[in-house]
Order: C-alpha cells, then structure tokens, then sequence
C-alpha cells in the first residue's frame, strides 16, 4: 500500500473513556465501529480519503463485529451495496473519490434516493477540489440537491467529525434518506484526539444473520408507479424529519456573540481556514472562540430555514464562504431571506473568488473586504496579507529569469514509461496517430517529453472514447488503459463495444499488476499473495471471450519488442479491435517488496546483487536523445570532465533501479552506445572478488585506465564491489 495503517488500526479497539490519537480518517473509522456499521465497502482507487485501506487493513477487527466488507470494482458496485438497508434495518457505509466517482455511482444514487432506506446509510466521499486535486473541478453539492441526499461538511475537528458521523446515521433513519459527507483532503489527515466509546456489534450481521428474506413490498422499489409517490415523500415527510433532526440534535454549530451587525456563514470543512483569518485580525484565537457571530454549517444540504432567518435577524450583512461554483448556499440563503422578508445584505462571490480552492490567503482577503467595508477594523489580518504580498514581490523581484517547468512525470523505473518511449519511436517512423488517453498513472504521458494524448474523458472509458474517431480517420487510433481501468469500466463499455461496432483500433493496457496511481491497491488480475485480494483474473482470456482475435503481451521493458508489436498494430491490414497487453511490475510496488526481501538477506551475510547503469563519459557525445526519448528522473546531466568539450553528458544518479530502460532506448533508436550495466554485489563470494582481480589485470593488460569506484572497491554510495 502507499500509506500502511497497520500500526495506527490498533486504535480502533479503543473502548469507553480512552483516548484515540490520529488523523482524520481513522477517526472516522472508529466512529463507523462505535455506530454498529452491519457492512461497509467502497472502491478501492479513491486517493483522497484511504478509508477503504483503513478498512482493508482491519479485516480483523471488522470480523470480530460481524462488519461485512466488500472492495468493489467500481463506485457503482459500491452505491448498489446500500440496496440491502432498502429493505432491512442495517446500518451501511461505502466510501469514494467524488465527483468523478460519484458521477459513476449517480444511477445506483438515484435509484437508492427515491424509495430511500429502512437502515443508516453513509457515503463518504473524498471532495477533491481545488489546485491540489487530481480530478474535474465540481462538487458533491450539486448531485445532492438533484437527488435529495442529505450532505453534511463537518469541521475539520476530530470530535466533531466523530459526532456527525455517528449522527449521519441517526439522520439518515430519522428521514429514511441516505446521507453523504464529504471530506476534503486536510480534514482526512488533520490529527487530534477524542474520548472514544466501545465498537458496538450491529443486531444482525455476518455473525447474527437474518432467517428470512424481508417480506416484498413493492413500494420499497424504485420502480414506476411507486417512484411518483416517493417523490411526493421526500419533500412532503422527509424533508421536514431531517430538519426537525437537524435542530433538534444541534449539528451546526452557532459560534461568537449571539448578536452583532454583521455575521458569516460558513461550510464546516472551510472553518479552520476562516478562524486562522479571523484570528489574524484579531476577532478570534487558536480554540475558536469568535468575536464574531459565525454558523457552522456541518450540513450544507437542507439548509434550515429558521436557522438561517434567526443567524440574519438584526444584521447589516452577512458573509457567505462557500468553495466552489455555482454557489447553491448562496443562492439558498439569499431566497430564505427575502422569502422572510429580511433585508439583511447577503455578500459572498461578490467578496471571494467565484471557483477555485479557498485558502488562508483567498479567505483572508474575502474577510478583510468584507471587515473594512462595514467597518470593521481588521488589524493583523490586514498586515498579514501585506506580508505575503511583499514575500511574492520581493520573490519576483529577485529571480531574474522565471524557473523552468518541472512537468509531473512517471516513478523511476516505471513500467508505463518504456510504452510511450517505444509509441514515440514509432511516430517518428510512421507519423502522428489519434492517442485516447485515461485516467490513471499513464495520464501522465500527456506531459513532457511524450507529450501524447488527445482526449481525458472518464476511467477506463479511453477506448470508448475513440470510438467515432475509428471511424473517422484513416490512420486507426491508438487508445492507452491502465488495468485498474480495464476492470473497473474498460471491458464492457470499451472492449465490448468496439467488437459489437466491428471498430478498427488499437487499445494498449498497461498491466502493472495494482491500481498503482492511488497506492498499489489488488485488482482482479493482480496475483494472489499473502494479505491481498487478487485473484490473478487472466485479462487475455477475458479478452479473447469478448471476441477480441488479436491480443499480444509484450514486457514492457523490452523497447526494441515493443517497437515492433506496436509497428504491427498500426499497420496490419487485419481488421478489428487490437490489443496490446504491456506488462510490467509497479516499479513501487517491487521496491516495496524487493527492499525489505534484500536487507533481510544483506542482515544473514547473504550475497546479494543489485543492477544499476552508468553512463560513459568518454562516450557521451552530449545529444542528450537519451533523456529526450525516456525521461526517466534518474537520467540527468552533469558537467562534462573534457575541458574541450563544452556540453554536458548524461549522468545516472542514485535514484537508478536498473530498470534499464535508458540502455534499452537507446538501443531500439540506435543512439550511442555509452551506457552499461553495473552489477552491485554485496557480502561477495570469494569467487566474486577473484573475477573482480582477474577484469582489472584484464584491463590493466590492455591499457584501460580503473576509474575511481575500480581503484577504491567501492560504487560511488559504497554499497560493495562492482562486477561488470
């Protein structure tokens, strides 16, 4: 995995009165266990929140509570698990990256909305917004309105979160409707603490199975007739539970005076941020204690009425900070203040940007016009955004030239890297092709120096996506797919679509064995191994019974291979869906396994080698093709030691895994051949060390100069003896 959580789950059996100590997704984990959680699930490539690793990596301690869990191959499987607390009193919680993966969850969310639920059920998504975020800027908010989805925000304050959590569940049965809460990124890995309760066995679960299947209700169907009379139900009965729950519960929060001239309104994820604004003027402290009347909307989504027209009664003005456009709180608020007749000025994207991620200095600057236009002094605020506005100035003012780009790139060693090394060969040999490109590690190919990539549209979609292309073009487009894509949408909605439509095009999957670009989760091709969840589901096989005629697998390291299938594919005269499964280990999922493997071995006395490559100096002519063909960070520059030459060579630095990706290219694109391997041995035998002194009276015989690792026995980090 790319975080590991097995030291911290050992929180989760914290009992009554102890304290947990954290992030914030653990926090909310233990507050799944402490709410009597009857079954939990989730999509695994979700890289915002980790709650499904969290999940994962306790098996245990949901099988001893009966929790069932399920790792889902999409967030629709995911969404489509609440069904069960439809029909039964279980408690359910599944877990994904929103809005793209609740985009793919909406069908089984709309249809799980309308007749609602007997049972608590919970989604928490990732709400990954902002310049940080790795996906389509949109927010959860918009698909909660649409659907009448509660959605809650809680304030990035651990016993908060615990409290809305377990309250989620409680709201969601009190109005028989799911609930969301969506976690930004800081409020997952803020730390603190919290009292904890004991974990509390759901009434029926793995362990308390039911005897019989719930009786058939028709109306508890999302299925016309009953569907008019449901949403009939959610305005008319569900709807006012969940605001009667709302208040009654208290779940947001009233913080400061109770009176004043003007007021905020806040989302809860955004409170941290504004109350570091407003302790800078001087109106609040570190604990929050505010000198001005702010709500906390822990629930965005129903706004209550009341709340909001008693917070706006007797103000001047209020303040609207919510992220992200269009502002649905705004507007809300706006409309219950005029409906109540109040004449309270209502201020927020006129103040603040209208898109775009809220940070201290963006908030900051809303607050302060805000502040100095009813005048009120804002003090160290003011001072603070002068600060930073003179850092940035006095930055400008002192580089001379702007930095150059350092475009996002593939891991060292990568395996995805080769691919598009060997895609770019062939362009220059047979020209330009229409490349559909996905979500995922490979997305990264649309960068420099490969540069390849014409459409993003939806993961595992790419070849979906190429579809009127194929039919469109002379040249047969190209179309690349991770094997996370592959499963979670690519085989149905690209694979069996273009064998139905007899479309004529490439598609290149990259089998890494892992959803690699969110930590190295188990796919259902990945191979089974000691606790994971792969099945080692052969893709060829699964392709072959598509009806797919024409599968080849290449390893991906091999550069002159993949040159030559890739030559083949694109000028074939068999027409058809062709694919291309390249195959190569996650270069972080290997190291993860191979370093601990190899200091067990180095820490018995055991012989242990490690490849690395070295360039030659006297041969490097300074082109630098290299790097421009592989881009590998590894592969750099350095000054060249020939006083009379003036470029610099290609260096490899310690980064190196012996891939030996750069040796590879520049042997499929015929370039100098100054790069060779180096085999580190460490604890040699004492046949190594004689080979050793035989290669270097060799070279000596026949005049060859031992350069400073040959004359020291040491590689340049000292890791033993080299044998070439």
């Amino acid at each position: 995995m790319e975080v590991s959580f097995h030291k911290e789950i050992q929180s989760l059996k914290l009992g009554d009165g102890e304290t947990f100590y954290g992030e914030g997704i653990l926090a909310v984990t233990k507050a799944l266990l402490q709410s009597g959680v009857a079954y939990v699930g989730g999509y695994q490539g979700a890289p915002v929140s980790h709650l499904l690793d969290v999940l994962v990596q306790s098996e245990d301690i949901l099988e001893e509570l009966g929790v069932h869990l399920e790792t889902c191959t999409n967030e629709a499987a995911a969404a489509a698990m609440l069904a069960a607390s439809v029909q039964y009193p279980l408690r359910g919680c599944v877990t994904w990256k929103s809005i793209v993966g609740t985009n793919v969850a909406a069908d089984a969310l709309s249809n799980l909305a309308s007749p609602g639920v007997i049972g608590g059920t919970l989604i928490v998504v990732g709400e990954d917004y902002g310049e940080g975020a790795s996906v389509i800027q949109e927010r959860t908010h918009a698909f909660a309105l649409k659907s009448s989805l509660w959605l809650l925000d809680p304030r990035p304050d651990l016993p908060k979160i615990v409290d809305m959590v377990e309250k989620s569940f409680e709201l969601s049965e009190a109005s028989n409707t799911p609930v969301i809460m969506e976690l930004r990124i800081r409020a997952c890995h803020v730390f603190g603490s919290f009292e904890t309760k004991n974990n509390v066995p759901a009434p029926h679960s793995t362990r308390q199975k039911f005897e019989e299947p719930a009786p058939f209700v028709y109306e508890r169907l999302a299925h016309p007739p009953a569907t008019f009379r449901q949403e009939a139900d959610k305005v008319d009965r569900r709807l006012p539970l969940a605001r009667e729950f709302i208040v009654r519960e208290k779940l947001n929060e009233f913080m400061g005076p109770s009176t004043g001239e003007i007021g905020i309104i806040t989302q809860g994820g955004l409170f941290n941020g504004l109350n570091g604004c407003l302790a800078d003027a001087g109106l609040s402290d570190a604990y929050g204690n505010l000198q001005v009347p702010t709500m906390v909307l822990n629930v965005t989504h129903p706004l209550v009425p009341e709340q909001i027209t008693d917070f706006a009664r007797g103000k001047k003005a209020i303040l609207i900070v919510e992220e992200g456009s269009p502002e649905y709180i705004e507007l809300s608020v706006g409309k219950i203040l005029r409906q109540a007749d109040l004449q309270t000025a209502l201020h927020g994207k006129d103040m603040l940007p209208q898109a775009g991620e809220y940070t201290a200095t963006v908030v900051g600057r809303g607050v302060a016009k805000f502040l100095d236009t009813y005048g009120v002094e804002s003090g160290g605020l003011a001072t603070w955004l002068d600060g930073v506005d003179a850092n940035r100035k006095a930055l400008d003012d002192t580089s001379s030239d702007p930095l150059p780009p350092r475009p996002p790139t593939f891991c060292t060693g990568c395996p995805e890297r080769p691919v598009f090394s060997a895609m770019k060969l062939v362009k220059e040999e047979l020209g330009p092709v229409h490349v559909s490109v996905d979500i995922g590690c490979h997305a990264l190919a649309t960068f420099p120096p490969f540069s390849q990539g014409h459409s993003i549209i939806g993961y595992g979609m790419s070849l979906a996506a190429a579809s009127a292309v194929s039919g469109t073009q002379e040249k047969r487009p190209f179309t690349v797919m991770g094997d996370g894509g592959f499963w979670h949408n690519g085989l149905l909605t690209g694979v069996a679509g273009s064998v139905f439509n007899q479309d004529d095009s490439v598609l290149i999957v990259m089998d890494n064995g892992y959803s690699s670009a969110t930590g190295a989760q188990d796919l259902p091709s990945s191979k089974p191994k000691d606790l994971g969840r792969g099945k080692g589901l052969n893709m060829e096989k699964a392709l072959k019974s598509m009806g797919v005629k024409w599968v080849k697998r290449v390893n991906n390291y091999k550069v002159s291979t993949l040159v030559k299938v890739l030559r083949e594919a694109r000028t074939t005269k068999e027409k058809g869906l062709k694919v291309i499964l390249a195959e190569g280990e996650c270069q972080l999922a290997r190291q993860r396994r191979l370093r601990p493997a190899m200091a067990k071995a180095l820490s018995k006395g055991d012989r242990v080698v490690r490849t690395r490559f070295w360039v030659d100096e006297d041969t490097c002519t300074g082109d630098h093709s290299c790097i421009r063909l592989s881009g590998c960070p590894s592969l750099t520059i350095k000054p060249n030691p020939d006083p009379l030459r003036t470029d610099p060579v290609a260096h490899v630095n310690n980064d190196c895994v012996g891939c030996g990706l750069c040796g590879e290219v520049s042997h499929a694109a015929q370039l100098c051949p100054s790069f060779a391997q180096i085999d580190i041995i460490q604890n040699p035998t004492a046949w190594d060390r004689f080979m050793r002194g035989l290669s270097d009276r060799l070279i000596g015989l026949f005049g060859g100069a031992a350069g400073p690792e040959r004359q020291t026995g040491r590689t340049p980090d000292g890791a033993g003896v080299p044998a070439e």
